[in-house]
């Protein structure tokens, strides 16, 4: 059975991601993308799915394990009654192809060792065929060929590769694990001591970047590594996760693909990016924005795959018993193809941000969003399925409708702000009409909130942005009543949770965990407010959930006290460099302000 989410680790090198146990085995990875068939699928079933083990004969006694400053080098130590031994995990930027290295120390004494290689291609569903003796062995399936390439003997025994040796104090011994398309020759494998140099040194000067200082720097640092690792190199996308169908409850049905690109995390990657010095990663971020919604507005998707892909087809893998049973497991996403008008606003405010932060103007930027604003004039009233992808009939959920306002609002102050052509007397009227929609129909007097749907009473952390994108200033009685019925109605433990999924507005089970990034919004709306102590113990909180390499997931359990749904997940991390930059100061806005003023 795989370990707690707590457990695992992530390597990679910015093409895909592995994750590593605390016990040394690796239970994910997908070659040679993020989205790619997993070659080790244990995560999502048992070890005959597939996974890399490297552990000590005997009984481990201690685990310590860290990722060396600025990096994604992994040092696990394990220790045991005959000593103790170092497993350094990484992968190098990638060159010719793919590689995991895993580099055995010995620390302490002479420990014996077990290693064991278990491909099973096709999400585990395909037994490979193993040829080679001695120290190189090679693992083939289909269009896949993995080679492992060690110093001690490897024999191979149904489909599997092991071997038993020892590593005193002061020996080593390094395992190279390649991938290739088996129609091709093998690459020749990199040196793993010089590669360990070469990617430690990398990954520091990549993280020596970070400009943001202050209280919160080091873990500015370590969420913006796991956002660079997360990112696509070739084409600038950032997948929300690694990881496919890891459930939002224990045993549920929430179990869903993110290793995809959402619109909706445009603008808060953005400014994460932007407000922590990393401008070219930023432009590399709206460049594939523009390039993903490329097209038809009509088309426009909520994500896309990471080279721009639209086509998601949402399957199930009915032979992968699922983490700790929880079925079905997924890969692609049927919200691919779900309305939710949100992300109009997001993409026409990460446009304007990115101007507003200096990144060059493009012609072509401001095509884009004039067709974008002209499909949504005629349909920023229809129902959709909100922030949240419902999988229920479609509302007219106020969040939605604010951001449709925030899509005029940002091409109005666009225009003014580059001089730009447009419809402005059109684009005024429409932007006020919205606005007076979303005060009269999404507001509740009685609850003295902002509710999720017009006509609702529910609420919804997603209004906790109101404030942030500037709908209303924070100083708005009805922010204010907003923010005080999120606190009061959806935390628990002083954890926020994104809506009450007891109302079956979703269309699934009742059940999930507290949600991350929603209670680092409240800590950011709580610091809008002046209210600085308050925001800073919301903020710890979610830092305290962070596991022992400071990775967080979607979501956490408060039940069962441990992290729940994909992992790691860019939303969180992307969600805590904000707020941390809010705290630090000065903060990041997405009130739409221009440099001048007014643009309006």
């Amino acid at each position: 059975m795989a370990q707690r989410l707590e457990e695992y680790a992530m390597v990679g090198d910015a093409q895909s991601a592995a994750l590593v146990g605390r016990d040394g085995s690796v239970d994910w990875l997908c070659w040679p993308r993020f989205d790619s068939d997993a070659c080790f699928a244990a995560l999502l079933g048992a070890p005959e799915h597939g996974r890399f083990s490297l552990r000590p004969a005997g009984e481990v006694r201690a685990v310590r394990r860290a990722y060396r400053p600025g990096t994604l080098v992994l040092d696990t130590e394990l220790s045991t009654a005959e000593g103790a031994v170092r497993i350094v995990d990484f992968m190098p930027p990638r060159g010719a192809a793919p590689d995991l290295v895993r580099l055995v120390q010995g620390l302490r004494g002479r420990v014996e060792l077990d290693l064991e290689l278990s491909p099973r291609f096709g999400y585990g569903a395909r037994r490979p065929w193993i040829r080679g003796r001695g120290r190189h062995l090679s693992a083939s399936a289909g269009p896949d060929t993995l080679h492992l390439i060690g110093e001690v003997p490897l024999r191979a025994e149904h489909g599997t590769i092991r071997a038993r040796f020892a590593v005193a104090a002061g020996e080593s011994a390094p395992f190279v694990l390649t991938w290739h398309p088996s129609h091709e020759p093998a690459p020749t494998p990199p040196e793993p001591g010089a590669a360990l140099e070469a990617t430690e040194a990398w990954w520091r000067r990549w993280s020596g970047r970070c400009t943001a200082g202050g209280r919160w720097h080091a873990l500015l640092v370590q969420s913006l590594v796991v956002l660079k690792a997360l990112t696509y190199a070739r084409t600038g996308g950032i997948v929300a996760a690694p990881s496919t169908s890891l459930p939002e409850a224990p045993g549920g049905v929430r179990n869903w693909d993110y290793r995809f690109c959402w619109l909706r995390d445009a603008t808060f990657t953005l400014l994460a990016l932007m407000g922590a010095g990393y401008v070219d990663e930023a432009r590399a971020w709206r460049d594939w924005l523009l390039r993903a919604v490329a097209g038809q507005p009509e088309d426009l998707q909520i994500m896309y795959g990471i080279a721009g892909e639209r086509r998601l087809t949402e399957l199930e893998l009915p032979w992968l018993p699922g983490y700790e049973g929880a079925r079905p497991v997924r890969i692609g996403n049927a919200a691919s193809s779900q309305l939710q008008l949100d992300v109009f606003g997001e993409v026409l405010d990460c446009l304007h941000q990115a101007h507003l932060s200096g990144l060059p103007f493009s012609a072509d930027a401001w095509t884009v969003q004039r067709a974008l604003l002209d499909w949504l004039e005629s349909h920023w009233d229809d129902p959709d399925e909100g922030i949240w992808e419902i999988r229920g009939p479609r509302r007219d959920f106020t969040h939605s409708k604010v951001m449709a306002w925030v899509a005029v609002d940002r091409a109005l102050r666009s225009a003014r702000a580059g001089r730009l052509d447009g419809p402005l007397d059109r684009w005024r009227a429409l932007r006020a009409r919205i606005h007076a929609e979303v005060c009269a129909r999404g507001y509740d007097a009685e609850r003295g909130a902002f509710t999720q749907a017009f006509g609702s009473k529910a609420l919804d952390a997603s209004l906790l942005l109101v404030p942030q994108v500037g709908f209303l200033p924070i100083t708005d009685p009805r922010v204010g009543g907003t923010i005080a019925a999120i606190e009061r109605e959806l935390t628990e433990g002083g954890l926020v949770h994104r809506y009450d999924s007891r109302t079956g507005v979703d269309g699934l089970p009742p059940g999930e965990g507290v949600f991350l990034a929603c209670t680092l919004w409240l800590s950011d709306a709580l610091r809008m407010q002046g209210r600085h102590a308050e925001a800073a113990r919301y903020f710890e909180r979610v830092v305290g959930l962070a596991n022992d390499v400071g990775l967080l997931a979607e979501q956490w359990d408060p039940v069962q006290r441990r992290l729940v749904g994909n992992f790691p997940q860019a939303f969180s991390h992307v969600a805590l460099v904000n707020a941390a930059l809010g705290l630090s100061g000065p903060a990041p806005h997405r009130s739409g302000r221009c440099p001048e003023g007014d643009c309006d």
